[in-house]
């Protein structure tokens, strides 16, 4: 396992559109359990940034370490630089994974500590879709990336519109909820406002690109999903059930 960066799982307890997500139960364990697994399985350095001594409970009870946070945070990714703050963490690249995706791999995360060890300031990942109904959703955030891999743009509407109707699903990219930052870009980005766009779309990724800076887009042939609401919910269960022949 390598040791020159630290995954950090932002998990706040209140959540819109699935209440008490950290804790929800997938196979009868809470969704935090199966992301903190799923990220210490490739990765020796984890750190959970949490606003819920429950939630910090779960992690610590499988031997994880959690960090309490402040609720009123703007963003996960605030939330990820106030726990590396407190935790004092001297790692050079930090690495944003989203408390709501339990199928997050190796073969998701590394590619973006690469581009960061390359010298990229962000990066994050996409996965091509796979159907138009999944597209048309506003759950899931759609990206387009320049020719050299960069993100132009973010959204939770259809990007790009097709107005000839050419493209398949295929074509169209989803976001990944997971981010990658150098040390000193993670706390420029904390340092800075929420623009237009940002508070717009609700995406924080928008920030980067509002502030003139790039985002480099990885992206990878298949990712599992992540969980933002109850048929989520159902859907990660049934795929779990199956990946471990019944949990």
């Amino acid at each position: 396992m390598s040791s020159d960066f630290l995954i950090v799982i932002p998990a706040r307890l209140g959540s819109t559109r699935l209440p008490e997500k950290p804790l929800r139960l997938l196979c009868g364990r809470p969704l935090i359990e199966w992301v903190y697994r799923a990220v210490s399985a490739f990765c020796a350095n984890v750190l959970v940034a949490t606003d819920s001594k429950r939630v910090a409970q779960v992690v610590r009870r499988v031997g994880g370490e959690a960090v309490l946070t402040p609720s009123d945070l703007p963003s996960g990714t605030d939330r990820v630089a106030e726990a590396v703050r407190i935790s004092g963490s001297d790692f050079k690249y930090i690495v944003n994974v989203q408390g709501d995706e339990p199928f997050v791999k190796a073969e998701h995360v590394l590619p973006v500590v690469e581009r960061l060890r390359a010298g990229d300031r962000f990066a994050t990942v996409a996965v091509p879709f796979s159907s138009f109904e999944e597209i048309n959703k506003p759950s899931n955030v759609k990206v387009v990336r320049d020719r050299e891999g960069y993100g132009v743009y973010f959204s939770r509407s259809p990007i790009p519109y097709d107005r000839d109707g050419n493209l398949l699903p295929k074509d169209y990219l989803k976001h990944v909820g997971i981010y990658g930052f150098r040390k000193d870009a993670l706390f420029d980005f904390v340092s800075w406002d929420e623009g237009f766009l940002e508070k717009a779309e609700r995406l924080e990724q928008l920030r980067i690109l509002e502030h003139g800076d790039r985002i480099y887009v990885c992206t990878v042939e298949h990712y599992g999903m992540g969980v933002d609401t109850e048929e989520d919910l159902l859907k990660a269960e049934k795929l779990l059930k199956e990946k471990f022949n019944g949990c």
